[in-house]
């Protein structure tokens, strides 16, 4: 399944770069948790200055899609988000025929394992599971987004797309290598890209927070389409050498069970 980048503007429809603005707006909300965010915060992410972002985060908490904290003036997801997410979890939700693979797997490695879905151009993550390693990475929680290609999850998706499709998603993102490093222009992604391909999986040896790497394992739709990650994290002398060939063949195994599982829905 091709999924389109969700958050350019679309100027053609009326009145859609008022949408686009919301729906980025709401994104970040939810990424940012419990703790929520403030609108400053928001507007400097959103790239929209901060009466523009008042008046859509207003227009957003009427709707009952946001909620703001009275006393410390952070925004939150609101209750209607949840009511619509109950809805649609039916159709699109895979955690409750993931979980159990998910903690399968940081039971196997003692790692944190994760699972992260492929919205657009981002993955997010779905699932957390700690293993009984007592240092952990803290980088992936549940509702945390990375680019496809930052992230070890991300990586695995974006390697398995069509040739084209990852062209076209270098193109659209030419901000890549200034926001995570020059490790991600598009060179060296493309470089790290045919590793993933030759390898099976995605390793991140500490590129998003030094010291802490992750591996990660593309899932599959019934139709072969990557739209769902499998992925480990952890401090970097637990990922060397052969432990890391053995994390990898674990990863792989356990996507493989998640992607006949979803098939079989």
């Amino acid at each position: 399944m091709d999924t389109p980048d969700t958050r350019g503007p679309r100027s053609t429809v009326p009145g859609a770069q008022a949408i686009a603005r919301a729906a980025h707006l709401l994104r970040l909300v939810t990424a940012a948790g419990d703790a929520g965010a403030t609108v400053g915060d928001l507007a400097h992410d959103a790239d929209l200055t901060r009466p523009t972002a008042h008046r859509l985060l207003s227009a957003l908490r009427l709707e009952g899609l946001v909620d703001r904290d009275d006393t410390t003036g952070h925004w939150l997801p609101g209750p209607e988000l949840y009511l619509m997410g109950s809805v649609a979890a039916s159709r699109f939700d895979v955690t409750a025929v993931a979980r159990d693979i998910v903690r399968s797997l940081a039971v196997r490695t003692e790692e944190s394992a994760f699972l992260s879905v492929r919205r657009g151009d981002e993955t997010v993550c779905l699932v957390r599971e700690d293993g009984s390693f007592p240092i952990r990475s803290f980088v992936l929680s549940e509702g945390v987004r990375f680019p496809l290609g930052v992230a070890s999850a991300g990586l695995a998706i974006l390697a398995f797309l069509p040739p084209q499709d990852v062209d076209a998603y270098l193109e659209r993102h030419p901000e890549l290598a200034e926001r995570w490093g020059a490790s991600h222009s598009p060179a060296r992604l493309r470089t790290r890209v045919a590793d993933t391909k030759a390898r099976g999986y995605a390793v991140n040896p500490g590129l998003i927070v030094e010291g802490s790497w992750g591996v990660g394992a593309a899932v599959f739709t019934r139709s072969g389409d990557p739209q769902w990650a499998l992925s480990l994290t952890g401090v970097e002398f637990r990922f060397g050498g052969e432990r890391l060939a053995e994390l990898g063949r674990i990863l792989l195994a356990h996507a493989h069970q998640l992607s006949t599982r979803i098939a079989a829905r």
